[in-house]
C-alpha cells in the first residue's frame, strides 16, 4: 500500500521539478542582472585567443628570418655559442645574421674616464627559437635565447590559468552571480510569494531552482573551457597538436578539464544557493567562502575537507611548480600537498554540495516573504 503511494507522489515531484526548471531557464541564462557573468566566462577564452594570436604572429615572423639565413641552423647550433667569442667566430658558426645593428656607446672606465665601445646586435632563428647576441669590441657580451612555443610549458600555462583564475575567480563568481539569486532575485523583484502559493513543496521548489542554476553554470563555464581548450591548441602545428591530444595525454587533461568545471559549479552552487537563502546580504557570505577557499592551504586536515578547492586541486590533471624562490606562503597555496584519489575528490565534492543542499532545504522550510525589509 505504502509503495503504490510512494511512487505517484515521487513522479510528481519530479514533474514539479521539470515544470520550475523550465520556467527557471529562461530567467537564470537572460536575467539582466547575470549578464556579466557571461563577461567573466568569456576573459579566459580571450586570453587565449590573444596567447594563440601572438604565438602564430611570432612563429610567422621566425619563418621568414629563417629564410634569410645562410645556412640551416638548429638547437644545437645556438646553444654552442658562448660568451667571449668573437664574430668571426659567431658567423663560421652560424653564418652572417639576418638582422643585424651596430652602434657606439661611451662606457665609464676606471679613474672617471670614458671610453668609446664598438656594439653590435646579431638576431638568428632556426623557426622556432631565436637567438639574439650583443657584440662588444667584436666579441660576444651577452645571450639571449628564447625558446619558442614549447607544449610542457604550454599545459603548465594552462593548468595555471585553469586553478588560479578560472575556477577560483570565474567560475566562483559565476555561481556567485547566479545561485544567489535564485531566491534573492525572486524577493528583490517581489515575486517569490507566486511560488510559495503554488502547491508544490518549498524542498521540490529549491530542487529545481537549483537544477536550473546547476544547469546553466554547467552550460556557460563548460562551454567556456572547451573554447578555451580549443583556443589553446589552435597555435600548435597539426602534428605537434596530434602528439599533444593523442600521446602526450592532452585529450585525457580536456576531459578531466571539463569535469572539474561542473564540479565546480556543482559544489559552489550548492554553496551559493545556501548562502543566499541564510543572508540578505550577499557580499559577506560570499567574502567568508572566497577567504575560506584561499586559506584552504593552511587549514588542518580535517577543515580542508569542508572546502571545494581541496577537492578540485586534487582532480586537475597537471600540478602547477613552484619556482625556485617563491615565497613559502605562495608556495603552500600553490602547491598541493595533500591530493585525494580521484573517486575520493569526486564523492568529496558530492558530499559537501549535499550538505550545503541540506541546509537549504531546512532553511526554505522556514523561509517567510518580507518584502518591507529587501
Amino acid at each position: 500500500m505504502t509503495e503504490r503511494k510512494t511512487r505517484p507522489i515521487t513522479g510528481l515531484w519530479w514533474a514539479q521539478i521539470r515544470s520550475v526548471i523550465r520556467l527557471e531557464m529562461k530567467k537564470t541564462f537572460f536575467a539582466r542582472r547575470g549578464l556579466w557573468v557571461y563577461v567573466v566566462a568569456l576573459l579566459p577564452v580571450l586570453l587565449f585567443i590573444g596567447y594563440t594570436v601572438a604565438t602564430s604572429r611570432q612563429r610567422e615572423r621566425s619563418a621568414q628570418l629563417t629564410r634569410r639565413n645562410e645556412k640551416p641552423l638548429t638547437y644545437k647550433d645556438f646553444k654552442a655559442i658562448q660568451s667571449g667569442m668573437t664574430s668571426e667566430e659567431v658567423v663560421a658558426m652560424l653564418g652572417r645574421p639576418p638582422i643585424r645593428f651596430h652602434w657606439t656607446e661611451q662606457r665609464a672606465v676606471e679613474g672617471g674616464d670614458s671610453v668609446k665601445v664598438a656594439l653590435e646586435s646579431y638576431h638568428y632563428s632556426d623557426g622556432s627559437d631565436d637567438l639574439y647576441l650583443e657584440l662588444a669590441n667584436g666579441k660576444v657580451e651577452r645571450i639571449d635565447f628564447r625558446e619558442g612555443s614549447n607544449i610542457g610549458e604550454d599545459a603548465i600555462m594552462f593548468a595555471g590559468v585553469f586553478q588560479f583564475f578560472f575556477i577560483r575567480l570565474a567560475v566562483f563568481f559565476g555561481c556567485l552571480g547566479i545561485f544567489m539569486n535564485l531566491f534573492r532575485g525572486e524577493v528583490l523583484d517581489r515575486s517569490l510569494h507566486f511560488y510559495f502559493l503554488a502547491p508544490i513543496r518549498r524542498e521540490v521548489l529549491m530542487a529545481g531552482k537549483f537544477l536550473a542554476g546547476l544547469l546553466a553554470t554547467c552550460v556557460i563555464f563548460v562551454t567556456s573551457e572547451l573554447l578555451q581548450i580549443i583556443a589553446f591548441t589552435w597555435h600548435f602545428s597539426p602534428n605537434m597538436r596530434h602528439f599533444y591530444l593523442y600521446q602526450n595525454h592532452g585529450l585525457a587533461h580536456a576531459m578531466t578539464y571539463l569535469g572539474v568545471t561542473a564540479l565546480a559549479c556543482l559544489g559552489y552552487g550548492a554553496f551559493f544557493l545556501a548562502a543566499g537563502m541564510l543572508f540578505r546580504n550577499p557580499i559577506f557570505p560570499a567574502a567568508a567562502i572566497l577567504i575560506w577557499e584561499g586559506v584552504n592551504p593552511f587549514l588542518p586536515p580535517l577543515l580542508k575537507q569542508l572546502s571545494v578547492i581541496f577537492y578540485l586541486k586534487s582532480l586537475c590533471p597537471v600540478n602547477v611548480p613552484t619556482p625556485p624562490g617563491t615565497p613559502p606562503l605562495l608556495a603552500m597555496l600553490i602547491s598541493n600537498p595533500d591530493p585525494v584519489p580521484g573517486a575520493i575528490a569526486v564523492i568529496g565534492v558530492v558530499v559537501v554540495a549535499l550538505l550545503a543542499l541540506c541546509a537549504s532545504g531546512f532553511q526554505v522550510r522556514r523561509m517567510e516573504i518580507n518584502y518591507t525589509t529587501e
